[in-house]
């Protein structure tokens, strides 16, 4: 097996393959990058550091931009674009152990504290940041036992938290404490064959011990608090190492190997167990039975409402009858008239097919295990470069929609198309990346990826979008099934139900309703910094959305048009694109409900990026919404007969 930087959850498709042909153990081979690594006893094992993190502030830090101990060199890992994004921060650590040799009290350095760093650490406690540090690829986490379910296993918590605050007894004086001592465990599982073993845990235990020593500070001080010579451990916090100006702080650390029953390939599966995976559960089947019943129904009553209407329609036979027709047939030589700002609803329906596009494919990669936790970044880095080249299909669907609309200058759609999605998300972005950078965090872009963002943009993308145009335009025109008045026929007055804005308003709440529940556990991923992995549900839920734009546009639609109005093309996009507007406002109630931002600038920086998920959001749906009622109007009117 070679030596790999990553690491995903599931062998190569050729490997899986393999054994299904042979059905016995075949000698597998792993794709680039997802080999695992195998260590003999004695192998060194280097431990990095990655971000500072914390749900309270939502800004990254590098590990080295406070206090903490660092080796000779520092030294950057190569990071992907997905991981600059996310303002990761790899680097090499003072921590370094030796595979299968336990080490007990490890100093690694003595820090005396002046003002400006008792400061630093004070208020990166009380922000609650965590360390955040990866061995062989696994995130250093804390097992947290589960109160409720004592014999359950316990869950994780990602990175460990630089110190608390606290009281001594008999006290009301809240002192900062740093957690100077780390007890690690590194899980690991043996081959018995070669005495080889693979790493397949990573977790610490922290501690804050006021650590003595006898007589002066030298090199090779023995500790009387922690002695490996005397078996004496760190095994509790009772005396407290605090922060305060002039303080010493000792940092030492514990190494405990311990053999496990868990193979290299299912090593993630602990970490990616829910806390409330049991609610998670239900809820999204709960979601799916009702979306399927309430489909199932709508598609019934649409189908037997529409298949009477036709047949009544094609039986009229004298004039005196067509002149009585009602309903949606009366309004066949309107229902195609080309929309107002025809032009824009062109774009927005072509970046809606270009993110449909990305999300379609990158689910199908993570479903298949791709995109896992274990590839930092893989998951942002597939969606961007998707988006860049699935702007060849942006191009083509406005194009296409464009010249139906008997639109002649395809240039000016394709540079529209190509900038004004794009553009308004750059602009907050950029906005939101200067408020970062203002706070000197990590989390702020630097300008090479700035450059690179603007080069698959205006490099790849923008040339894709001109490609698409240029070809969609070429095709033969969209014909209507019906001819349409140059004279515009009068709307009669709507029923208050009929409404625009309440129509649209009431169409989003189904789309919405179908993914709040699993938009809850993306939420809780993203702010508060948790794992998620369930792809497969992330995509049935995906299908439910589409299913269920689809179907509210369409009955809206057939009212609609049933109601002698025949102004549908914008509505149709608005009806199910209106659950961008509930998605946005339960991302506001998720903020004043489940976090603990108090800073203006982190305020910002959830509802700027929230408004760019939001907007996304709309033009998705909206897009679906569009060509399941476009594919309806033009289904029902080329089965009637009109004279």
């Amino acid at each position: 097996m070679g030596r790999a930087r990553r690491s995903l959850r599931i062998p190569s498709l050729i490997c899986v393959i393999s054994l299904l042909l042979t059905f016995h153990n075949a000698s597998c081979f792993y794709l680039p990058g997802v080999a695992p690594e195998d260590f003999q006893k004695g192998d060194p094992l280097s431990v990095k550091v990655n971000k500072l993190t914390s749900t309270k502030t939502q800004l990254p830090y590098s590990f080295y931009s406070v206090p903490f101990c660092h080796p000779e060199n520092i030294i950057d890992s190569r990071e992907n674009l997905g991981e600059v994004l996310r303002g990761d921060r790899i680097e090499n650590s003072p921590y370094t152990f030796k595979m299968r040799e336990p080490e007990m009290c490890h100093v690694v350095c003595r820090l005396v504290l002046d003002d400006k760093t008792a400061k630093e650490f004070k208020e990166k406690i009380e922000d609650e940041y965590r360390v955040n540090m990866i061995l062989d690829n696994l995130p250093l986490v804390v097992p947290v036992r589960r109160l409720e379910q004592e014999a359950a296993p316990p869950a994780y918590q990602q990175g460990v938290y630089i110190g608390v605050k606290g009281q001594y007894a008999g006290s009301k004086d809240e002192k900062y404490f740093i957690h100077n001592h780390l007890s690690f465990t590194v899980k690991y599982h043996k081959d018995l064959q070669t005495d080889s073993a693979r790493i397949v845990g990573f977790e610490v235990m922290p501690f804050s011990v006021k650590h003595e020593y006898d007589g002066k500070w030298v090199e090779n001080t023995r500790l009387t608090t922690c002695d490996p010579h005397a078996k004496r451990t760190v095994s509790n916090s009772n005396s407290p190492q605090e922060v305060e100006t002039n303080q010493e702080i000792i940092f030492t650390y514990d190494v405990e190997f311990q053999e496990s029953d868990v193979k290299w390939a299912s090593r993630w599966d602990a970490y990616l167990l829910m806390a409330d995976d049991q609610i998670h559960w239900f809820s999204i089947v709960n979601s799916l039975m009702i979306v399927l019943f309430l489909s199932g129904m709508v598609a019934m009553i649409m189908l037997r409402t529409l298949y009477r209407d036709i047949s009544k329609y094609n039986e009229l036979e004298t004039q005196e009858e067509a002149q009585e027709e009602t309903g949606w047939k009366l309004v066949h030589s309107d229902v195609f008239r080309p929309p107002s700002n025809s032009d824009l609803l062109c774009v927005y329906v072509g970046t809606g097919v270009q993110f449909f596009g990305m999300m379609l494919v990158t689910m199908m990669f993570a479903v298949l295990g791709f995109l896992s936790p274990s590839n930092r970044g893989g998951l942002m880095t597939a969606m961007l470069l998707l988006w860049v080249f699935m702007g060849l299909f942006a191009g083509y669907s406005a194009s296409r929609l464009y010249k139906m609309f008997k639109g002649t200058e395809w240039k000016r759609i394709a540079l529209r198309t190509a900038f004004l999605f794009p553009a308004t998300v750059f602009v907050i972005f950029f906005v939101l990346n200067a408020l970062i950078w203002g706070q000197k965090s990590s989390g702020a872009v630097p300008f090479g990826t700035m450059f690179a963002l603007v080069f698959l943009w205006f490099g790849i993308s923008v040339p894709l979008v001109f490609v698409g145009s240029y070809v969609g335009f070429r095709k033969p025109i969209i014909e209507d099934p019906v001819k349409t008045n140059k004279i515009p026929r009068q709307i009669p007055e709507q029923a208050w139900y009929m409404n625009p804005i309440f129509s649209v308003l009431i169409g989003g709440i189904l789309p919405f309703g179908a993914v709040f529940i699993e938009l809850f556990f993306i939420l809780t991923s993203i702010w508060l910094n948790q794992f998620y992995y369930l792809f497969g549900f992330l995509f049935i839920v995906f299908v439910i959305l589409i299913v269920t734009c689809a179907e509210i546009t369409i009955v809206l639609c057939y009212f609609q048009l049933c109601s002698e109005d025949y102004l549908w093309w914008w509505r149709s996009y608005l009806t199910s694109g209106s659950s961008a507007l509930y998605l946005f406002l339960y991302a506001t109630f998720y903020f004043f409900t489940k976090l603990d931002i108090t800073k203006p600038v982190s305020g910002i920086l959830y509802f700027g990026y929230m408004l760019i998920a939001s907007y996304a959001f709309f033009v998705l749906t909206g897009t679906i919404g569009f060509y399941a009622c476009f594919w309806f109007t033009r289904l029902i009117y080329s089965s009637v007969k009109i004279d």
